[in-house]
């Protein structure tokens, strides 16, 4: 009996190896967070964010410099001070701290949208050049997420330069 249980055992085995044979499929893997960090567009679209939001950030550390320096003064001289003239100082440092907080988080907002409107082209692009580079060496699936991915089925440096070689002004 043990020994028919065995065979059928090795049977439905050796079956199964023969079906997951057939059925597997070939992998790719691309980490979008490289291609959005070393692809020449990603790059450059990132150098025209920084430029275009340099002067309200620099107009924001002045701010906080000057915030900085109003609260020194207001407490190394709280003591000498009037009441009715610290309540004063207080009320605008306040107000200048609440002006503060509303600028920078503008300018946290406004940055955040121009960097998803220009990354959001980078990934159709590199969505794009995914899908011909599946399609040339005939991927069956390219994953986007994973724990853990082998050198083997990354494909990421092949986006990279594929994006890379599709620069404006390139060819």
């Amino acid at each position: 009996m043990r020994k028919l249980q065995l065979v059928v055992f090795l049977a439905l085995l050796g079956f199964a190896s023969v079906s997951v044979a057939q059925t597997e499929g070939r992998v790719g893997f691309v980490n979008l967070d490289r291609i959005l960090r070393d692809a020449a567009p990603a790059q450059r679209a990132q150098k025209k964010i920084e430029a275009e939001f340099s002067k309200r950030e620099q107009e924001l550390a002045k701010l906080a410099e000057q915030l900085k320096r109003t609260q020194e003064q207001l407490e190394k001289n709280a003591m000498t001070m009037s009441e009715t003239d610290r309540r004063n100082r207080e009320r605008d440092f306040g107000e200048m701290n609440r002006e503060f907080q509303r600028k920078q988080r503008e300018f946290r907002e406004d940055l955040n949208q121009r960097r998803n409107e220009e990354l959001s082209g980078i990934l159709e692009r590199a969505n794009r050049v995914v899908r011909q580079i599946a399609e040339a060496e005939k991927y069956d699936v390219i994953l986007q997420e994973a724990v853990y991915a082998s050198s083997r089925v990354d494909i990421t440096d092949k986006v990279i330069r594929a994006l890379d070689d599709t620069q404006p002004g390139k060819k």
